[in-house]
């Protein structure tokens, strides 16, 4: 019998229909197109204006828009994961609340939290879920509304962050495609650099923290940059070399879009031509656990069956790490 492994087989996107450009942001904060653009990347970010729509909007439409592409019945989905640092709410699942609205009334569903490295540490998961023999159709979706998190009041953070949702479909696979290998880390001491404090157990909501907007994000951006620069590009050289790839192995990075310049020395690290290296950062600004389903939406038609890709991602906690996944399939679209 041969190895199952974990491939993705389809994938699906959502934004939002309002774009918040450099030039709306220079309005409302000490900021210009210039300034944001040299240092992020980002002319525009997506958001999510309407009231009472959360995170699991976002999540809905990027499974709806894969199970029409892929034509799949989502009856046939046996687990959704959403990967999301934005709950909908505490308590009550957003993964539950995606899968019944859906139509995955035969799936089991629960949420995945590793902020901007959700969706890759959702990846090994659901690829765990799928090599198990168990289970064949696993959905897993990366989706955040950033803007709720987000004080508009304060430029380090509000120039960065977008909304959006992406989602791909984990099937088996005999061929030797999907998830080849991964290096997964974390360092809880770097916690105090990048959070929102307030509402969380910690620390719940109070009328005096919400008067200071305690309970938006905030980040200690040159501690961040730094560590996200270094452990981004540490962990997919550690991939390449404990699989034997070299530069021309590999097709594709996808590497979480924090800031263009991170992306970039990641890719400079492993010697990667620049057409090599997925980048929409301009257009969606940091999604959160949405970059990385994103990028695969936007760069489908461009993917062959075989390729070699390498994902790389850094998010608060601190998490990190990277995955070498060999694409299993030529898109129709």
């Amino acid at each position: 019998m041969s190895k199952i492994s974990a491939a993705i087989t389809a994938v699906g996107a959502y934004v939002p229909e309002y774009v918040l450009t450099n030039q709306i942001l220079e309005t409302m904060v000490d900021t210009n197109d210039e300034w944001i653009t040299s240092r992020t990347g980002i002319k525009e970010r997506r958001i999510l204006k309407d009231v009472g729509k959360g995170t699991s909007y976002l999540a809905i439409k990027a499974a709806q828009n894969l199970i029409s592409k892929k034509g799949i019945d989502p009856k046939d989905i046996e687990l959704v994961i959403v990967a999301t640092a934005t709950p909908d709410m505490k308590a009550a699942s957003t993964a539950a609340f995606t899968a019944f609205n859906i139509g995955a009334i035969n799936a089991f569903s629960f949420d995945l939290d590793a902020a901007c490295s959700s969706f890759l540490y959702g990846m090994s998961v659901a690829a765990k879920y799928i090599e198990s023999g168990r289970y064949k159709n696993v959905l897993l979706i990366g989706a955040d509304k950033m803007s709720s998190m987000v004080n508009y009041e304060d430029r380090a953070t509000c120039i960065i962050f977008g909304d959006g949702g992406g989602a791909v479909l984990f099937e088996p696979n005999t061929e030797n495609l999907g998830l080849q290998d991964e290096y997964l880390r974390s360092d809880g001491s770097g916690r105090e650099f990048l959070q929102a404090t307030f509402g969380g157990s910690s620390y719940p909501s109070t009328v005096e923290a919400i008067e200071n907007k305690k309970q938006f994000a905030f980040q200690e951006g040159q501690t961040v940059f730094k560590n996200a620069v270094f452990n981004m590009a540490d962990a997919a050289v550690k991939i390449l070399e404990r699989n034997k790839l070299t530069k021309n192995d590999v097709n594709w990075l996808v590497a979480h879009q924090a800031n263009k310049r991170i992306v970039d020395a990641t890719a400079k690290r492993i010697e990667l031509e620049d057409d090599k290296v997925m980048m929409n950062i301009e257009k969606y600004g940091n999604t959160t656990s949405a970059t990385l389903p994103l990028l695969l939406n936007d760069y489908e038609s461009q993917l062959k069956k075989g390729d070699n890709l390498i994902f790389a991602a850094f998010g608060g906690g601190f998490n990190w790490g990277s995955i070498y996944l060999k694409w299993a399939y030529n898109s129709k679209h």
